[in-house]
């Protein structure tokens, strides 16, 4: 749970910018890849992403949500987008309409009591998760998946060392 929002903006900075990577490296094509039929494509998670971001306007926060255009669904500069701008919208309205004494105050999500500053560790590492199943498809769709919390394999390589196997 976050106690400040110093602590929250922090680690929202680095998590958003590493899914804004992977986001900026989808293509068109690669939106339909999917692990089954029966779940999620690579395109239907980058969008729950930018969905899931108009979440935090339930405990609260004030700002404009995801747009509603289903076009934006086909486009992964689009989708790519979307989020960047949410992105920026969330961590700004966290940043002017709370302190950090409002990260005790708790309010119903989902049908439970949550303290803000839990729902701000949820969405943190929601995005974190979620990020982790859109590689693995990125690299299923033959994309190249940009370095997350490190080299990834195409980079050792890249740098002519023996990558980690």
């Amino acid at each position: 749970m976050f106690t400040t929002i110093e602590g929250f903006v922090s680690e929202w900075n680095q998590e958003y910018q590493i899914t804004l990577n992977v986001m900026n490296a989808l293509t068109d094509a690669s939106l339909s890849q999917a692990i089954r039929g029966d779940r999620r494509t690579l395109g239907g998670l980058a969008w729950h992403l930018v969905e899931s971001l108009g979440y935090m306007s339930q405990c609260g926060l004030s700002y404009e949500g995801p747009a509603k255009d289903e076009a934006i669904r086909q486009s992964a500069a689009a989708i790519a987008e979307e989020y960047r701008k949410l992105g920026e919208r969330m961590v700004q309205a966290v940043q002017t309409q709370w302190k950090d004494e409002d990260l005790a105050r708790t309010q119903m999500l989902f049908g439970e009591e949550w303290q803000n500053g839990a729902t701000l560790r949820f969405t943190v590492m929601h995005q974190v998760h979620h990020r982790g199943q859109m590689t693995v498809l990125m690299s299923q769709a033959g994309l190249r998946v940009p370095d997350v919390y490190g080299p990834t394999y195409d980079t050792w390589v890249e740098r002519g060392m023996t990558p980690l196997v």
